[in-house]
């Protein structure tokens, strides 16, 4: 029973979200909360919440100012030269700007963390895909899905977690598979590709010149359209006659008041986007370049030699950079009202999904869901646990976190397959292969940055992204089985 519910509640909550009758934050809340009472537990409800908002705590700690701290970068100026260079060689093309955001994900990700790729990434290329209207799910489907393949690296966290769990160097796991990585990362190039392709022939190719010609031209004409309306409007005012026609003219300038304040606000904020890379913005701090690059490599250091807990160094890297770059207070209060919106969206995704990991767990569903798919496995199939293991990465990762699938459910998988001669490192090997898939989960807090940021649907995302993620792992495990090392 518990295992139905657990598959229908998950099935609910993707349904829902990629059909936008409820938004993420209110589905990952409300129907965790509703199968919890459907399976008799809901005066636990309270219990499961709180554990989950405990166990994720540190990771909405980390993503808040992980996001202070890469947003102070991006806007003094730190990651201008790399984004300048891969912006250069996508001009306004958008087959070179697909394949540029694949490139710039990828490289972005060597530093283990999904937030942080995500964070650069979209910042980067944002303004180009919204000057050029290009599909911005392509931009967020592309940047996963690369992200997936690099967050296989020693310190992204599943390897390590498969080491730690089948009690193997995580070195001897991860050599051996890098001729099948490169490969599944090949194939997001050659996708970029194809789908730069399909934008290019949907939008063709401008020069950047152009483009922003067209947006004054634009801009210009709206300008005229909005100074005739006043025009008209003052002509009315003049020749009403009486209080009647003056408090007419007067509510209608009333009610588009507030309706033209939130346009303007919104095109503030979009215009503010548009010139994250401006050579001209007053955040710059071109004295401060070695410093804010040294802070950074220090940084990544530290977290990936576990030097503090990773919210801690987020937490001191933050307070540091915006001490160091922006000394008045006047200008700290602007950059962190600047970055807020981010830190709001994404935590309180994280949070909202306490709720859904915290049911999942303490109502047991995890559980019963992992023992009934091993459980399901046919006894002849002993001798290719490896591929077996394999094909479950993808679901399993996708509908449950990474804690749960390496520590909960790998150590069977390993058991099983030994018991048939395969090797713990073949099973440990193809239970990285669902990463690409994994990174566009709902359980995965970075994919929240990354749809957010972008001002992506979550559904949307998700409707685009799944298939093409999902065909990039099978590649990577049949790369891997054709080079025999799964």
């Amino acid at each position: 029973m518990l295992t139905i519910l657990g598959f229908a509640m998950i099935a609910t909550f993707l349904v829902l979200i990629m059909m936008k009758k409820m938004s993420p934050i209110a589905a990952l809340v409300l129907i965790p909360a509703l199968f919890c009472v459907f399976v008799g537990k809901g005066a636990n409800l309270g219990d499961y919440v709180i554990e989950g908002v405990g166990n994720l705590a540190p990771t909405a700690a980390m993503l808040m100012f992980a996001i202070v701290y890469f947003g102070l970068m991006i806007d003094v100026g730190l990651f201008d030269p790399i984004v300048r260079g891969i912006l250069k060689f996508c001009k306004a093309d958008p087959l070179r700007i697909v394949i540029g955001t694949a490139v710039l994900a990828a490289i972005v990700s060597l530093d283990g963390d999904g937030s942080t790729t995500f964070m650069i990434t979209v910042s980067a290329m944002y303004p180009l895909y919204k000057r050029l209207k290009m599909s911005l799910v392509v931009m967020t489907g592309v940047a996963a899905t690369a992200n997936g393949v690099m967050n296989t690296l020693p310190w992204g966290g599943p390897t390590a977690r498969a080491a730690t769990a089948l009690k193997l160097d995580a070195a001897e796991i991860f050599v051996p598979m890098i001729p099948a990585l490169l490969v599944g990362l090949l194939f997001v190039f050659v996708l970029s590709y194809f789908l730069g392709l399909r934008e290019r022939k949907r939008l063709g190719v401008l020069s950047l010149d152009d483009v922003l010609e067209q947006e004054k031209i634009v801009k210009d004409g709206e300008g005229a359209k909005q100074e005739a309306a006043e025009a008209v409007l003052v002509g009315a005012g003049a020749s009403g006659n009486g209080k009647g026609g003056t408090a007419k003219t007067g509510g209608a300038a009333g009610s588009g008041t507030d309706a033209d304040a939130a346009d303007d606000s919104d095109d503030e904020y979009e215009d503010a986007r548009l010139q994250g890379l401006d050579p001209n913005r007053p955040t710059l701090r071109p004295k401060l370049y070695w410093f804010n690059a040294l802070l950074t490599v220090a940084l990544l250091t530290a977290m990936i030699m576990e030097l503090l807990p990773i919210p801690v160094l987020f937490l001191l890297g933050a307070a540091l950079a915006l001490t160091v770059n922006f000394p008045h207070i006047p200008d700290q209060k602007a950059r962190l009202a600047a970055h807020a919106d981010n830190v709001l969206n994404v935590s309180g995704m994280v949070f909202a999904a306490a709720v859904f990991t915290g049911v999942l767990q303490g109502t047991g569903m995890v559980d019963s869901m992992a023992k009934w798919i091993v459980d399901g496995i046919p006894s002849g199939m002993g001798p290719h646990m490896a591929l077996v293991t394999g094909f479950l990465s993808l679901p399993l990762t996708y509908f449950m976190s990474n804690d749960g699938f390496y520590f909960g459910v790998l150590p069977v998988l390993a058991e099983a397959g030994a018991a048939h001669g395969v090797s713990p490192l073949e099973i440990a090997r193809a239970s990285l292969v669902g990463q690409p898939l994994h990174m566009s989960s709902p359980l995965v807090p970075a994919v929240y940055v990354l749809v957010g940021m972008a001002r992506v649907e979550f559904g949307d995302h998700t409707k685009f992204v799944v298939k093409w993620a999902a065909i990039t792992s099978l590649i990577i495990l049949g790369a891997g089985i054709l080079f025999g090392i799964i």
